[in-house]
């Protein structure tokens, strides 16, 4: 089969994709520091935090060490959770859970809370989306390190354009039937166990590098209607100013960014000389909360 494998990819007009089988151990036992991280997925009735549901939540814990090998795969929890409300259509569609799957299922918060208590940080394919749902069933999320596989590692800058789980998954080399919260977990740890494909770097020594940093939310108070659109191309996002928040455009940046940013503000947005803008300072036990 292997020979097989090796002669179509060896013709540069095929290319072989595996099918994706969770994996115990990454590297065998040293005397390196080790830490546990957990990955952890969410399926959820909808995307909005503020009225819809988790329906069911994977962590799968692992050890790893600073230069970013992972070592074990610890055991895993999973649990389904009733919302109380009808999932609708287009969830059950997507995750292949069912009113009937979660009727009388919760959340087993003393398990969650003891992984909790064992890690160092947390990371979620697409922290942005999964932190605010996970924050509201339980209050010690928001005591740990967050990190993003899709956000805390430039993919683009590695030649790779798309960042949904499962076109990673493609260009390393394997497939995996996602949408399922614990095998998506596994398929996350998959990728962070492999070498980035242009800089070599193990991909999650890059998100851990990029966690450790400090970001600025720097926002461009008083900028001008009409540059509106040349924000967003920037990449900024607009905040109504609801719940006590600023209502203006904001980014967030790296602290080493600032001036450069500050530069193209006053070069292309103001229309007269802007010394300093109001920017609030966070780290990994803020990033993707909506505390922030």
């Amino acid at each position: 089969m292997q020979d097989c494998i090796d002669k179509l990819e060896a013709s540069g007009d095929y290319r072989i994709i595996k099918r994706f089988t969770p994996v115990t151990t990454y590297h065998e036992a040293n005397e390196a520091n080790k830490r546990i991280g957990i990955f952890l997925d969410t399926e959820t009735t909808g995307l909005d935090p503020d009225s819809d549901k988790v329906i069911e939540l994977a962590m799968v814990p692992f050890e790893f060490d600073a230069a970013g090998r992972i070592y074990r795969i610890l055991p895993e929890y999973n649990g389904l959770n009733d919302p109380h409300m009808p999932i609708p259509e287009i969830a059950k569609q997507i995750t292949g859970i069912t009113d009937e799957m979660v009727k009388g299922q919760s959340i087993d918060f003393a398990a969650v809370k003891k992984m909790l208590s064992e890690a160092a940080i947390v990371i979620a394919h697409n922290a942005r989306f999964d932190r605010p749902f996970c924050e509201d069933l339980l209050e010690d999320f928001k005591d740990i390190s967050w990190a993003c596989s899709i956000a805390d590692i430039n993919w683009n800058e590695e030649g790779i354009e798309g960042v949904k789980l499962e076109f990673l998954a493609y260009k390393y080399g394997f497939f995996f039937e996602g949408h399922r919260a614990t095998i998506d977990c596994q398929a996350g740890i998959e990728i962070l166990s492999r070498p980035l494909p242009e800089s070599g770097e193990l991909s999650l020594k890059r998100l851990l590098d990029t966690a450790r940093q400090t970001n600025i939310r720097l926002w461009a108070e008083g900028s001008p209607f009409e540059k509106k659109d040349e924000l967003k191309k920037r990449n900024y996002r607009w905040s109504a100013g609801d719940n006590g928040k600023r209502k203006a455009w904001y980014k967030d940046i790296l602290e080493n960014e600032l001036e450069e940013e500050m530069m193209y503000l006053n070069e292309h947005i103001y229309t007269r000389a802007i010394d300093a803008l109001p920017m609030d300072k966070f780290n990994a036990m803020l990033r993707y909360s909506r505390r922030l």
